[in-house]
Formats: structure tokens, C-alpha cells, sequence
């Protein structure tokens, strides 16, 4: 019955969705559930403390409902509180990082935009992975004010989203970049808009495959995959007919539209109350 339990997927809101479609695309006979902590969205630029309480206290939930493996789908989540997910729950924990060693190796400039909240361009963890892997390469960092935010209100499109991504991404092109790393989850949905801002200049690295595939590995090597014969190597784009439960702290008749306009998802959303966990911190000697 363990391997019949479905995935748990969590983002602060909406941005998540792009990981749930490749997990989907890589596992289409895996039920997932998706948490939208809409309510205390975006995480981007809240302090360290909070996205800890939130984090954990999403993850405890998920595992009450008996997932199998929790993928956090936020770039800001895991830059700050995956280490101590992994510590406190006993269960594959895949966390999302900014594609910087694909880009790093990519490049033939030697010059990669990134783009991705303040928050993640703050910390630690996103600062040892440019010294880890960026070598040579020079990394343009932007964040994304107002972008989260928008994308949450379902607006991927509009004058003001299109201004406020030119003025993110020039920097980037005027430094003479010829990659961007999405460093957010919620950006992919603004594929569209960077294309025609950039005329197509730059190749773009989002990691939700990436993501997607260390998770089949994890469940893979753990025998925890849903058995569904041969039917399972053949992947579709569509959540269907793998059962698909949408949750939500915040609005739930709007994540349901919001899926369905991003995903072409048609499953209702529900509403619950998730506490934050306490995080207490030791005190120094």
C-alpha cells in the first residue's frame, strides 16, 4: 500500500505547478498532492524564521496525509529550510536549486543571468552553489519584484508584468548574457514573455525536469513506485487520469482557476488550515 501513497508537492503558491507538470509528464500514474500555502505567499521576501515555520509545519501536514516523498517546489524553501526537513522528517525530502552548473557549462559567452527572488539570492545556500559551480562563468543576479506576485494572480502577460520582467532582464542582456536560469518556480510561466522580451537571445535553464528525474531515481532505488506496468513508459502532458488533489491555505476557487489556466487542469481545489511549526533555535553556550 506504501507505494500506492501519493507525492506531496508544496510551493508557497502557485509556482510549484511547473514542478507538478514534470513530475507528472516523468510519473503520470503517481496520484500527488499539491499545497499552495497561498496564504503567506510570496516567501521571497519574508525572513528566514518564517519560511522555516511555514516550511516545516507544510511538511508535518503532508506527511499526516501518508505521503511517500515531499518534493519542496519553491526556490526560496529550499535555499533556507530543506536541510532541517530532511533532519525532521523520515522520508525522501527533494528540494529545487537554480540550474547554476548547467549554466556554468553552457555558457560560451561566459556570462548567465539569473533570475529568482531576493531571498534566494541572499542566501547562503544559492551563494555556495555559484562558488561550487559557477568557475569561470560571471553571474548576472536579478530579483524578481512584483513577479510572484502577479503569477499568483493569474497575470503572466500583462503592460505591467511585461515592464517590470524588461527591467529585470535587461541588466542581464546588456552584460552580454546568452543564458538565464529561471531560480524560481513560478517563472517558467513566464516563458512566453522572456522570449519576446529577449527576442530569443538567451537559452533558458528551468529545473523542473531535473527535479522530476531525481525523484524518480529517489523512489526508484527506494521501491516505492507505483507498479503500472507498461503503460507507465508512456508519459502524458495532461494531470489525467492519475488521481490529482489540489490543497490550499489561501483562496481556493482561485488556485482551481489558476491551474486550469496554466496547467488546463480541471480538479477543485480545497481550502485548509495549516499551522506554522515552532522553530526553536538552541541557545549559545
Amino acid at each position: 500500500m506504501r507505494n500506492a501513497a501519493p507525492i506531496g508537492v508544496f510551493d508557497s503558491g502557485v509556482g510549484g505547478l511547473s514542478v507538478l507538470r514534470a513530475i507528472h509528464a516523468a510519473l503520470p500514474d503517481e496520484a500527488l498532492l499539491y499545497c499552495a500555502d497561498s496564504c503567506y505567499a510570496p516567501y521571497g521576501e519574508r525572513d528566514d524564521a518564517f519560511i522555516a515555520a511555514r516550511t516545516l509545519g507544510i511538511g508535518r501536514w503532508l506527511a499526516s496525509r501518508h505521503v511517500k516523498a515531499i518534493v519542496v517546489a519553491c526556490n526560496t524553501a529550499t535555499a533556507h529550510t530543506v536541510s532541517m526537513l530532511r533532519e525532521r522528517l523520515q522520508m525522501p525530502i527533494i528540494g529545487v536549486e537554480p540550474g547554476i552548473k548547467p549554466a556554468a557549462l553552457q555558457s560560451r559567452t561566459r556570462v548567465a543571468g539569473v533570475l529568482a527572488t531576493a531571498s534566494t539570492l541572499q542566501s547562503a545556500r544559492f551563494n555556495a552553489l555559484l562558488a561550487q559551480y559557477g568557475g569561470d562563468c560571471r553571474f548576472v543576479c536579478q530579483a524578481g519584484h512584483g513577479l510572484v506576485d502577479a503569477i499568483e494572480a493569474g497575470d503572466i502577460g500583462s503592460p505591467v508584468v511585461m515592464q517590470r520582467l524588461s527591467a529585470c532582464l535587461q541588466p542581464i542582456l546588456d552584460a552580454g548574457a546568452d543564458t538565464l536560469v529561471l531560480g524560481c518556480t513560478h517563472y517558467p510561466f513566464l516563458l512566453d514573455a522572456v522570449r519576446m522580451i529577449t527576442a530569443d537571445r538567451l537559452h533558458i535553464i528551468d529545473t523542473g525536469d531535473a527535479i522530476a528525474r531525481q525523484l524518480v531515481r529517489r523512489l526508484t532505488d527506494l521501491q516505492l513506485l507505483i507498479d503500472a506496468g507498461p503503460a507507465a513508459a508512456h508519459a502524458e502532458l495532461t494531470l489525467a487520469p492519475a488521481p490529482l488533489r489540489l490543497v490550499t491555505t489561501g483562496d481556493a476557487p482561485q488556485l482551481t482557476r489558476i491551474a486550469w489556466q496554466l496547467l488546463g487542469v480541471d480538479a477543485a481545489a480545497e481550502h485548509v488550515e495549516i499551522a506554522s511549526e515552532p522553530i526553536y533555535f538552541d541557545a549559545p553556550a
